[in-house]
């Protein structure tokens, strides 16, 4: 992956509860659509709120740390998506320090957009997630392709 390439990333966070054990997912697709990586993660006991931002810092992370400097992501957390566009305040002090941290890491991207889709378009990012949370620690992270 370049800083010329683009990406399109879809996240979610899941509970085994709320809050319970949890766990993150992300896909990773080239502009075109085409899935290039899937990743799950089980991030502790923790709310849906919290894996939700905890999905989309990791999928943040993920693409600077590969060097791209483009991304769209789309997330099924219509909180997390009006607070990262400015249309919601965050005044949940948990939330808070996510939120931050995105901002931060939105920064160093030249071109970067969240959008909200409906669950019904997020069901790979989702069943990520959900397969993150039930590894309780047994195996913290994965790749899709490593299963």
């Amino acid at each position: 992956m370049s800083k010329e390439e683009k990406l399109i990333i879809y996240t979610d966070g899941a509970c085994s509860g709320n809050p319970g054990h949890s766990g993150v997912g992300i896909v990773l697709c080239d502009e075109s659509g085409s899935i290039i990586k899937k990743y799950y993660r089980y991030i502790g006991q923790t709310t849906n709120n919290i894996a939700e931002y905890m999905a989309f810092v990791f999928a943040l992370q993920e693409s600077l740390f590969n060097n791209v400097r483009h991304v769209t992501v789309y997330s099924d957390s219509e909180l997390m998506v009006r607070q990262m566009n400015g249309i919601y305040k965050v005044k949940n002090q948990n939330i808070l320090l996510l939120y931050q941290i995105a901002e931060n890491l939105k920064k160093h991207f030249n071109y970067f957009k969240i959008e909200y889709i409906e669950r019904e378009k997020n069901k790979e990012a989702d069943r990520l997630a959900r397969k993150g949370a039930k590894l309780k620690g047994k195996n913290m992270s994965k790749n899709e392709d490593e299963s």
